[in-house]
């Protein structure tokens, strides 16, 4: 069995990776280039974190039998895939207590105003000259978009800090914990303290929060976003954020990654950034959990099974 990463990692990280699959498993772990237009030709199994799997790239793929990505598969033309007859599985819900701590660590660092206090008094600045606001979570209500595997942990999170917890999603059944009350998207937007984003990126959610969208929101409300940054018009986001349509941002993920020196959403005051490290619960270039998930699923296509969380059919 040939495996390819495709990433960018150093060399602890390509030992842990490659130490981590089966001995008898051909693991490698190539930058994008020319090196993985040569192993592409046959490797089983490709694993495209910092690729896009395209028509031309499956052109070079004659023996490929399962495109493996983590939860986001923004980045795999799958219909293509499917008529070459190669599955495709991404690893839903793996991720999602990672990315609801983050989530609730972004919301209590903006309303704690940590990033700020941290400057404070790393900068030796007088305590009695001190002006800090502050917000307690408690009886605030968090709008959430999305309500799969990450969603749901984040509601239950917010439970327990005394929220309200609205949330919008299609094609979702509503919850029977009494925790989430299910409302449209609109009313979600205009009554909520919080809105927090957890859809993939498609078609359907490409700009999905753009100008219209935060002007229904209310002028004291977040914004956080730790999904993809595709769903984001971030230019739109920009301009809330400055003319105060909204009151602040927490992100980790962003339309250009990584983030550009120069982006405007550095300057801001009113927004909290980290890079896209959400869904990284051991390690920024190691993430346990997952690799379990992908090589239990490649075992299975392997054994001539469906993969888990298949994202096509074969016929």
């Amino acid at each position: 069995m040939k495996v390819l990463i495709v990433g960018h990692f150093n060399e602890t990280a390509q030992s842990k990776i490659t130490g981590y699959f089966p001995q008898d498993w051909n693991v490698i772990i190539v930058p994008p280039g020319q090196d993985m237009q040569h192993h592409i030709e046959d490797c089983q199994v490709l694993i495209p974190e910092h690729i896009q799997v395209d028509p031309s790239l499956l052109a070079s793929a004659k023996k490929l039998k399962l495109v493996q990505t983590g939860a986001g598969y923004d980045n795999v033309d799958i219909p293509a895939c499917t008529q070459l007859g190669i599955w495709v599985a991404n690893a839903a819900g793996v991720n999602a207590q990672a990315v609801a701590e983050h989530v609730m660590a972004l919301m209590l660092a903006y309303y704690k105003n940590i990033p700020f206090l941290d400057h404070f008094m790393k900068n030796r600045m007088d305590e009695h000259h001190l002006e800090y606001t502050g917000s307690e979570l408690e009886g605030k209500t968090m709008g959430i978009i999305g309500l799969g595997a990450i969603g749901k942990k984040v509601a239950a999170f917010c439970s327990a800090f005394d929220m309200n917890v609205l949330a919008y999603a299609r094609n979702t059944e509503v919850p029977s914990d009494g925790i989430v009350k299910m409302t449209d998207f609109d009313t979600l937007l205009s009554t909520s303290d919080i809105v927090s984003v957890h859809v993939p990126l498609t078609e359907q959610t490409k700009h999905l929060m753009n100008k219209t969208v935060f002007q229904k929101m209310m002028s004291s409300a977040l914004f956080i976003n730790t999904a993809r940054g595709g769903i984001v018009n971030q230019t739109d986001l920009i301009d809330a954020l400055k003319t105060g349509v909204i009151s602040g941002a927490c992100l980790d993920v962003y339309e250009s990654e990584p983030l550009p020196i120069d982006s405007e959403l550095r300057t801001l005051d009113n927004v909290i950034l980290t890079p896209h490290t959400a869904g990284m619960p051991d390690g920024r270039k190691f993430h346990q959990k997952r690799y379990d998930f992908f090589i239990k699923n490649i075992k299975r296509v392997q054994n001539g099974e469906e993969p888990e969380s298949r994202l096509n059919q074969l016929l």
